[in-house]
């Protein structure tokens, strides 16, 4: 398994975060499976949120765990996200900590090893957030803290009453979806590309430690369905069934080696519930493509060099 350094805690962890949002239907012995799977391949960081599956995902997770009995806690790596509510965005200080509790009961642990703040909330008063996280840090209740889908901007308001370092910031991430390297491949243009949708949150993120999360790392835009073997990308996958064929590997493979490629040392959240995607997106730390080869997917999906 690849590794990388979570942020700037020094601590190495897999390149490849196993997401958990489409597990809500699994019985207890596929968790179980599924699971395992993935803890022998070297893939001991799971990513969680409370709204994934009404948090029915955290709760089968949580039980296949306690049935099982031969995985030690310390051995895992447990990340969970909230502030998304029906309807609306919650980043009251009542709520995130009710949101733990409820995220602790669900995984049946006694802390997190990451929360993340689930994508802006617009009422967000730093200094209630501040309280939330001084108070869940000093319980044990939670030992990283992160955000997910935060401009630099929005994660430098934070920093003003939160005395955490913010090592993590998910944000969605593939070959077709990747404005925050064409916006900076296409500075002092007025191409579509060179558009700053984030606040130059590459290049942030590099500089203050920040580990990028990918998340839907073979979607579309607006979540489109996946890009891999879809008529709407014929010279992209027509170039990563070549690049494929020469590596022995899957276009999954190749698709997740495109984003451990980049000098960003990205995590990739797999986001599958398939025993053989997750194989296939693990793999990918074997591979290591060459600059020519980055920049031909690129190009292949659409993209433009100046």
């Amino acid at each position: 398994m690849k590794e990388i350094i979570l942020g700037n805690t020094g601590k190495k962890v897999p390149a490849i975060v196993v997401g958990c949002m489409r597990i809500s239907h699994k019985s207890r012995e596929e968790m179980q499976r599924f699971i395992h799977t993935a803890l022998d391949m070297g893939a001991n960081y799971f990513d969680h949120a409370d709204i994934y599956g009404g948090g029915e995902s955290e709760k089968r997770f949580g039980d296949a765990l306690a049935a099982d009995g031969a995985v030690k806690r310390e051995d895992m790596f447990l990340q969970s996200k909230c502030g998304i509510r029906q309807g609306f965005f919650d980043f009251s200080e009542e709520y995130i900590l009710s949101s733990v509790d409820g995220i602790l009961k669900r995984l049946q642990t006694d802390y997190l090893d990451a929360l993340l703040l689930h994508r802006p909330d617009a009422l967000m008063e730093p200094e209630e957030v501040a309280s939330a996280f001084d108070k869940l840090e000093k319980s044990g209740k939670v030992r990283h803290f992160g955000v997910s889908n935060f401009r630099p901007t929005q994660i430098e308001l934070l920093k003003k009453a939160v005395r955490q370092p913010l090592i993590i910031n998910q944000l969605q991430f593939s070959i077709p979806v990747s404005n925050m390297v064409a916006a900076g491949l296409e500075a002092n243009m007025t191409t579509a590309g060179s558009a700053d949708r984030d606040g130059n949150v590459l290049d942030y993120s590099r500089l203050n430690e920040i580990t990028i999360q990918a998340w839907s790392p073979f979607q579309m835009e607006n979540w489109q369905g996946c890009f891999i073997d879809s008529d709407k990308f014929p010279k992209l996958n027509a170039e990563m069934d070549r690049m494929a064929a020469h590596y022995g590997v899957t276009k999954t493979t190749l698709a997740t080696a495109w984003i451990l490629r980049h000098p960003a040392r990205m995590q990739v959240v797999s986001g599958t519930a398939s025993e053989q995607r997750l194989r296939e997106i693990v793999a990918a730390g074997q591979i290591q493509l060459t600059r020519e080869e980055w920049y031909r997917l690129y190009l292949a999906a659409g993209h433009i060099l100046p």
